[in-house]
Order: structure tokens, then C-alpha cells, then sequence
């Protein structure tokens, strides 16, 4: 069990800017886009916390922290019985903290059902780490469950990353959807802070049009910066390096630094 403290001690006394990064479909880089934005963003100074919300603990494995040796989990904070400073592990190949899961985190839900706060228990648990970082990102599972829900209250906006296909689409005016109605019951901070096109081929004329029709829709919500389909940011999770670490000049780590700096001159505008 590791204090990680964040290594960026420059006084500055900001609370961090919470963000969500999820989909209610699978397969769409939600986890490559949680653990290199938190590498890309540490290389650009800010000081980072990632928080695994999915029990298969991608994430927390992506990161270069062993799921299997943990002494204690995100879990144990969502029910009260140890705190974020007790539980973070550091990211050495990241250079960012990381609220790590593993299995036992699928258990949390139906023990959080009986308890007070449930859909606000992350909220509460962050709210005392949250001057000591810049950006507190969350790894949502994809599906609308009482996890997705604690990330959704506890956030100050939503990064939806997406494939440029027909049923990203689809899926997209869903997750829509249900942001509106967290916004109006649960969370009033609660904003899209913009869509990601990720895993991106400029070959395919799909995705050219569905990127088309994304910008004629969503306008200044979709971010500028596009991940190309990149095969080396699909080898690092299996050595637990970030893929902006693994393979720095890279096409697919270079767009995660741009985007990076993109989210940073974004949030000036929030």
C-alpha cells in the first residue's frame, strides 16, 4: 500500500477539474484514452490522479500497477474503509497517481445499495485529495451501473471518446441522454466537456463521414485533436508503460500529448 504523494509541489493551491472519461460502448479506447491523457497531461507538469472505476482494472494494469498485489482498492474507499491517500499507488512509467481496482470492485455495488450517499461516495472521497492535483481522471466501466453513476456525480464534465463508425452513433445519443439526466437530478456541474475521435483510419470513408457529421452537429465539442488506429498504443498496455511512454514519438503518443494540452487550454474556457 502506497502514499503516493504527487511530485509536483509548487504551492499551487487549485482544486482539481474532475472528468469522466466513458461510453456506454465497449471497445471504443476509453482505457487507453483515461491512462495516456493522465500520461500526457503529467508530461506537460500537471499533477494527476487516475481512478479506476472498471473492475476488470485495465486501467490500474495499463499503468504499471499489479491489480493482483493489491492490498487495497478503490473498493475499500467506496465503502468508507480506507481513504485515497491510504490506497493510491504511484505510476512510475507515468509520472501520475492511479486509484487502483481490481475484482473486487464488481462486489461494491451491491454493498453500496444499502449505504447513505450511494451514488456520491466517490464525490465525498475525493473531495480530500482534491487540492493536490490539477486533473482527476475516471476510468468508467461501459455500462450505466451505481459505478458509472459515483463517476458521473463526482465529475465536473465527460470526455467521450468515440470510433467514427454507424453505431457509435448510435450509442452516442444514449450516453447523451443519460448525462442530461444526471445534470438535472443528481449533478448540475455536470457537463460534455467534448467527444475524442479515437482509433481514427483517414483511409476509410466511413469515418470521414461520421467525423463529418459529428463537427456539423456537435461544433466546438469535438476536439481538434484526432488518435489515429496505432498499433504501438495497443502493445503498451502489455508491458504497463502508457503508450505516450512506450513509444514517444509515435503518431498514436503524440496526438495523446496534443490532446493533452488541448483538454489544459479547454478547461480555461469551462
Amino acid at each position: 500500500m502506497s502514499d503516493a504523494r504527487p511530485t509536483n509541489n509548487d504551492n499551487r493551491q487549485t482544486m482539481a477539474k474532475i472528468f469522466c472519461i466513458a461510453n456506454q460502448k465497449g471497445g471504443v479506447g476509453k482505457t487507453t484514452t483515461a491512462v495516456n491523457l493522465a500520461a500526457g497531461l503529467a508530461q506537460i507538469g500537471q499533477r494527476v490522479l487516475l481512478t479506476d472505476l472498471d473492475p476488470q482494472g485495465n486501467a490500474t494494469m495499463g499503468a504499471g500497477v499489479n491489480k493482483a498485489e493489491l492490498k487495497a482498492s478503490i473498493y475499500e474507499v467506496l465503502l468508507g474503509l480506507s481513504d485515497i491517500g491510504s490506497v493510491r499507488q504511484r505510476s512510475e512509467a507515468g509520472q501520475f497517481d492511479v486509484l487502483p481496482a481490481n475484482r473486487e470492485l464488481a462486489g461494491a455495488e451491491v454493498e453500496m445499495v444499502e449505504l447513505d450517499n450511494r451514488e456520491k461516495r466517490l464525490k465525498l472521497a475525493f473531495a480530500q485529495v482534491a487540492d493536490e492535483y490539477d486533473f482527476i481522471l475516471i476510468d468508467c466501466p461501459p455500462a450505466l451501473s451505481l459505478l458509472t453513476l459515483n463517476g458521473l456525480c463526482a465529475a465536473h464534465g465527460v470526455i467521450i471518446p468515440m470510433q467514427c463508425e454507424y453505431y457509435a452513433l448510435e450509442g452516442l445519443s444514449d450516453l447523451v441522454n443519460t448525462i442530461k439526466k444526471v445534470h438535472a437530478k443528481l449533478n448540475p456541474d455536470l457537463k460534455i466537456i467534448g467527444l475524442l475521435r479515437v482509433m481514427f483510419d483517414p483511409r476509410m470513408t466511413l469515418s470521414q463521414q461520421v467525423s463529418a457529421q459529428l463537427e456539423q452537429h456537435f461544433g466546438d465539442k469535438v476536439f481538434k485533436t484526432v488518435i489515429p488506429r496505432n498499433v504501438r498504443l495497443a502493445e503498451a498496455p502489455s508491458y504497463g508503460i502508457p503508450g505516450v511512454n512506450f513509444d514517444a514519438p509515435s503518431k498514436g503518443a503524440q496526438a495523446y500529448i496534443a490532446f493533452g494540452a488541448e483538454m489544459v487550454e479547454r478547461i480555461k474556457t469551462l
